[in-house]
């Protein structure tokens, strides 16, 4: 098994990344972001021209009343529950079994709220309206995360999309919309981000993954709503005393990649079908929904990594990370395509893939 400190000094030693925007030094980003700044002034505790500047980016490219800029996700979509938890006086989200909130936060809506989560569906596919139709009782609100990372970036289509909001709709209950990878989801959906918003009553943002942000987020949404959310924000400590680098980054995220997502989903939907050439590997979704997909492979994880940190470490080149997947025997790798991906043409990728493959097999035939 390779160590943690193994599979560190392979990535940091590389020259050249696979995934997203790769490996940039901070003092590079920083760099870029001191330029940027130009004249504009420092935030303080959550106000200034800087963040009103970027919130109104927001309200522009969503078509909301207002935003307001969070210093992290987690935040942002308690405050968000929590709102429309006190709005209809019900304590009660239904959710996704594999969404962020109840797989990656440990529990914190749940233990920081006493909010109260109903499971819609644990299966690896997106929320229907017969799911929501199956939780009788009454519910404060829905969330839907947009796409859903754990079920391998799975989104739902607009049709459906806009018949889950009306059913929502329709009951009473409230939708929230985690859309910390919306940006590279209207792609599929087919429509602006502004008719995606328009079907919920509230939207979170993220900065820091396709944006490539240093960190932040945001919550989009009515004006009062968005009103509460800054009360919010102060209770939690979400008021620091400047997020300037974080503002700077999101603006840039905003000017720089955004125009950019179509270009990297297109090209995970031409690496997604090359790869599922390969033998012994197979992609989902096939064709990937967004720039980010999953690649499986008819190997043990264990040979899988050592195969790859041994790659990294000749190559100077880090590519996957694997894990276990569900079926016995198979691993599964994310593969999320960024600035750095656009540089590897389909065939590169496939043969770097088929290499690791190859010489996985070559460490499982060694005796242990």
């Amino acid at each position: 098994m390779v160590s943690e400190q193994r599979r560190t000094a392979a990535r940091r030693g590389s020259e050249r990344f696979l995934q997203l925007h790769g490996q940039p030094s901070m003092s590079d980003d920083l760099t870029a972001l001191a330029a940027l700044a130009g004249d504009r002034q420092r935030d303080t505790y959550g106000g200034g021209e800087l963040i009103d500047e970027l919130e109104g980016r927001l309200v522009e490219l969503f078509g909301t009343e207002a935003a307001v800029f969070l210093p992290s996700g987690t935040m942002a979509q308690q405050i968000a529950l929590r709102i429309w938890a006190e709005d209809g006086k019900n304590d009660t989200v239904a959710l996704h079994g594999l969404s962020h909130l109840e797989i990656h936060e440990l529990g914190a809506v749940w233990e920081m709220h006493r909010l109260r989560p109903r499971f819609l569906t644990r299966e690896p596919r997106q929320p229907t309206v017969d799911d929501l139709a199956a939780v009788t009782e009454p519910l404060g609100s829905v969330t839907l995360e947009l796409p859903l990372r754990d079920a391998d970036f799975l989104l739902p289509t607009w049709d459906e999309l806009a018949a889950f909001a009306a059913a929502a709709k329709e009951r009473g209950t409230r939708l929230h919309i985690d859309g910390a990878r919306i940006w590279e989801s209207v792609a599929y959906l087919g429509h602006p981000l502004a008719e995606v918003a328009a079907l919920a009553d509230s939207t979170y943002v993220s900065f820091y993954k396709i944006l490539r942000g240093i960190s932040g987020s945001a919550l989009v949404g009515p004006a009062d709503f968005v009103a509460q959310a800054r009360r919010w924000q102060r209770r939690h400590g979400g008021t620091l005393v400047t997020q300037y680098p974080a503002l700077l980054g999101a603006l840039r995220g905003l000017e720089v990649h955004l125009p950019r997502v179509p270009a990297y989903v297109e090209h995970a939907r031409a690496l997604a079908a090359r790869l599922a050439e390969v033998p012994g590997v197979r992609v989902n979704p096939s064709p990937p929904h967004t720039n980010g997909f999953v690649v499986y492979v008819d190997r043990a994880a264990d040979d899988l990594d050592e195969a790859t940190v041994s790659y990294a470490e000749e190559r100077k080149t880090s590519t996957f990370s694997w894990s276990a997947a569900a079926v016995p025997g198979w691993s599964r790798a994310e593969l999320h395509v960024g600035e750095a991906t656009m540089a590897w043409k389909p065939d590169d990728v496939a043969g770097v893939l088929t290499e690791i493959i190859d010489r996985a097999a070559t460490h499982a035939s060694r005796p242990r």
